[in-house]
Order: structure tokens, then C-alpha cells, then sequence
């Protein structure tokens, strides 16, 4: 035991007695650190995007902008594809068609990744929109597959001499429509929103594993189905005359898809909201402001 002057006990000098360096120390008292005001600033955006009412405006305000963008390159990509490009040396004039059927099948494979994912938030965060996003998008994305497989059975009846083979590219595309289908129905089998939202997530995080088997069937089987040619590693086996609109028509898709799922994400939030003040005073402001006089 150590003393101190007035001859009393003294604590042993250890490390416990050291002066601590606080987290934060050069920042005004009561301030928080720069940190929790970044990760507060982020946590705000995000409870903000995922406010039904606050996602309402924002995606009126988005679906002009992509319908107009959208027609304007599918007008684009068309006129390139079916009047620039040129005959294909083996096929002739019947490859055109892979101007609607290969962006038919990306997008059916794009809107189900969207799907799964939007049912991971929706299990893990229970955000509403997530469970908006992946009802709205079932319907689209169902549309895509039927597009894919219809326009590809036109396409292999001059190519391979009928209009359907099991393939196994064709097979596992016939059952992405069918889980499009079970999910669809899933939703409006089940009364209760919050159940069918979670039945749903279920189904496509199980059905997720359906996409790689598409996506490498081709590699994995031997296939009727030709392998990759815009998204070889090295060098796309397309001519370019061809591969430009190609990707217009890509991105066109993709820009219909946009719009049309924020138009019937708007419609299901209204539905789902219906009880909130914000739609009630949004119904009843609307035939007021259409009945008011221009200024």
C-alpha cells in the first residue's frame, strides 16, 4: 500500500487509473459523433423510401419519364433490328424475331431475381413495399416468360422443324412461368395481405434456384437451344449492326418494366392504404382539384 502526503492510503497507480481517450472528444459536448450522424441521415432515406405515401408521389413523378424513354427505344431498337440489320447468312429474315424474344427472356429472368430479393426484405425488414414490389411485379414477369416461349416456339418451327422440343432450356423456362403462376395465385388464394406477402417471398426465394438452371442450361446439357452469344467473356458472336438494337430493345424492357410495376405498385398501395388518412385526403382532394378552374 502506497501513501500520500497526509499519510493516509494511497490506490496503487495501475492502468484502470490512466485517463481514457473518449470517442468524439474533439466535437462539442452533447454533439454526436460523425458516424451516428451518417448512419441517422441513411436510416432516414431508407424509413422514408419505404413510407407508402412518400413512395406514392416519387413513382408518379418517375413513370412519364420511363414510359416516354422507354417507346422511344423500342421504336429504335425495332426499326434497326427489322429494317437496318441486315439477313442473317444462315437464318435469313427469320432470326429477327430474337429482337423481341431475347429480351422477352432476359426480363423474365430479371424480374424474378427482383422478386426474390424484394421477398428477402420483405421476411427480413417486413417493409410493406416489398411485399408491393413483388405482388406488382408477378404479372409483368409472367408476361415476359409467355412472350419468351412463344416467340422461341415460332422461332424453332423453321429452325429445328417444330414449334416444341423438351429442352432443357425450354423446359426450365416453361417452369419459371408456372412458378410466376403459383405465386400469382398464392397471393389472391390468401385473404390476409401480410400472410400472402410472406407465402410469396417463400415461394420465390425456393423458385430463385430455377434461374442459374435456365441461365447454364446450355452448358450444363446438351441442347437443341444455342449457347451464349451476346454474353461470351471474350467477343459477342453478333455482328454489331445486329447487337445495337438488340440492346436498345434490352433496355427498352427494361424501361417498360419500370414504369408499368411503379403504375401497379401505385394502384396497390392505394388499395392496401386505403384506411390512411393520406389516401382518403388524396381521393377526396383529386375530384376537387379536377373540377377547379384553370388559372
Amino acid at each position: 500500500m502506497i501513501h500520500d502526503n497526509a499519510g493516509g492510503p494511497r490506490a496503487p497507480y495501475t492502468a484502470a487509473r490512466r485517463p481514457v481517450a473518449r470517442a468524439g472528444r474533439h466535437r462539442r459536448n452533447g454533439e454526436p459523433p460523425a458516424e451516428a450522424d451518417s448512419d441517422s441521415t441513411m436510416w432516414k432515406f431508407l424509413h422514408r423510401m419505404g413510407s407508402p405515401r412518400h413512395f406514392y408521389g416519387l413513382a408518379g413523378r418517375f413513370v412519364p419519364w420511363l414510359g416516354c424513354s422507354a417507346l422511344a427505344l423500342m421504336l429504335a431498337g425495332l426499326y434497326g433490328g427489322l429494317v437496318l440489320a441486315p439477313p442473317d447468312y444462315q437464318q435469313g429474315e427469320s432470326y429477327r424475331i430474337i429482337f423481341i424474344h431475347v429480351p422477352s427472356a432476359w426480363m423474365s429472368l430479371f424480374v424474378y431475381v427482383v422478386m426474390a430479393v424484394a421477398g428477402t426484405i420483405s421476411l427480413i425488414w417486413r417493409i410493406k413495399l416489398a411485399d408491393v414490389m413483388l405482388a406488382s411485379s408477378a404479372p409483368i414477369g409472367a408476361s415476359f416468360t409467355f412472350l419468351a416461349l412463344a416467340t422461341g416456339s415460332l422461332w424453332g418451327k423453321p429452325m429445328w422443324g417444330t414449334y416444341w422440343v423438351w429442352d432443357a432450356r425450354l423446359t426450365s423456362e416453361l417452369v419459371l412461368l408456372f412458378l410466376y403462376l403459383g405465386i400469382i395465385g398464392l397471393g389472391n388464394a390468401i385473404e390476409d395481405r401480410r400472410a400472402a406477402g410472406r407465402a410469396c417471398a417463400v415461394l420465390a426465394l425456393v423458385g430463385v434456384v430455377n434461374i442459374p438452371i435456365i441461365h447454364y442450361s446450355v452448358e450444363w446439357w446438351s441442347t437443341l437451344h444455342q449457347g451464349p452469344t451476346v454474353t461470351k467473356f471474350d467477343k459477342p458472336s453478333i455482328h454489331l449492326s445486329m447487337l445495337v438494337p438488340l440492346l436498345a430493345m434490352a433496355v427498352a424492357f427494361k424501361l417498360y418494366y419500370l414504369a408499368v410495376v411503379l403504375v401497379r405498385a401505385r394502384a396497390e398501395v392505394l388499395e392496401r392504404e386505403h384506411a390512411s388518412a393520406w389516401v382518403r385526403d388524396l381521393l377526396t382532394s383529386a375530384p376537387a382539384a379536377a373540377g377547379a378552374p384553370a388559372r
